[in-house]
């Protein structure tokens, strides 16, 4: 049994069809009965906030997909451990690389990557790009036009569909040889904002336009949705300030899965229904 954490997420659902696919048992990981599951995945309820809600989660599990970012990272683990879990593959970020700890969101997944090598499982951790599925954020824009503004419209991020990351998931789950590594994954080419834009349009067959959104505008939006300043502020600290290059192309996905990663035209085509 696989226990797959943020299951009903663009990782996670993936992830899990993923591994029924493959033939594995797999459960996933809820908040609550409404997030839908796909087809033949056992449903657990709990909070990675709350180790202690996890116990029948846990039961039976023999591997654990991880998402990064929660406090109580290192106590989940050691009830992980105590009910027999053999392996943990994290999923935390390319950013980490430039090792910023007074970064939040670095520093974040510095702490839940510490907490993986120290707590006696086989581990591997996972460190993609930005994300492909990002580009569901243009929903509500989409809705009511054809221009799509964002901000950091000079910063090339070599993104990766979550179906990728999914994959190498899959096998360091499933296949030996991946203990205590972590894979740097990127998808096939670093686009700019606008060329995203633009191959979404082609495959929709509208024509979109892209417009650069000042910053000022961009931090009242995050803000307005909830996001917390410090992670406001990270964001700025990579892609305004230039602290973090996303664009570097890593081999890693064709190396572990013996296929070349998805371009973000396949990514839209996938997912044009989601627009529609």
């Amino acid at each position: 049994m696989i226990l797959v954490t943020g299951a009903s997420g663009n990782i996670g659902g993936e992830l899990t069809r993923q591994l029924v696919d493959a033939g594995q048992q797999v459960r996933g990981l809820t908040r609550d009965h409404s997030a839908a599951l796909p087809d033949g995945v056992e449903r657990a309820v709990g909070d990675l906030n709350r180790p202690e809600s996890l116990s029948a989660a846990l039961d039976g599990a023999r591997g654990v997909f991880l998402l990064s970012g929660y406090k109580d990272t290192p106590r989940f683990l050691a009830e992980a451990r105590r009910a027999g879990v053999e392996r943990v593959v994290l999923l935390s970020s390319g950013a980490v690389v430039n090792g910023e700890i007074s970064n939040a969101i670095t520093r974040y997944n510095i702490l839940a990557e510490e907490a993986v090598r120290e707590c006696g499982l086989a581990w591997t951790i996972l460190r993609p790009s930005g994300y492909m599925s990002n580009a569901l954020r243009w929903l509500p824009q989409l809705r009511s036009g054809d221009v799509v503004r964002e901000p950091f419209a000079d910063v090339p991020i070599a993104a990766i569909d979550p179906f990728d990351i999914a994959a190498v998931a899959t096998r360091a789950l499933t296949d030996p040889g991946h203990e205590r590594r972590s894979y740097r994954l990127t998808g096939p080419e670093a686009t700019l904002p606008a060329t995203r834009v633009r191959l979404l349009g082609i495959t929709l067959g509208r024509q979109l336009r892209f417009e650069r959104q000042a910053d000022d505008d961009a931090r009242t939006e995050m803000s307005d949705a909830g996001v917390p300043d410090e992670y406001i502020a990270a964001f700025f600290r990579y892609f305004a300030h230039g602290t973090y290059d996303d664009s570097r192309i890593h081999s890693t996905v064709r190396e572990v899965t013996g296929r070349a990663p998805r371009t973000f035209e396949q990514w839209a085509a996938a997912h044009a229904d989601a627009f529609t």
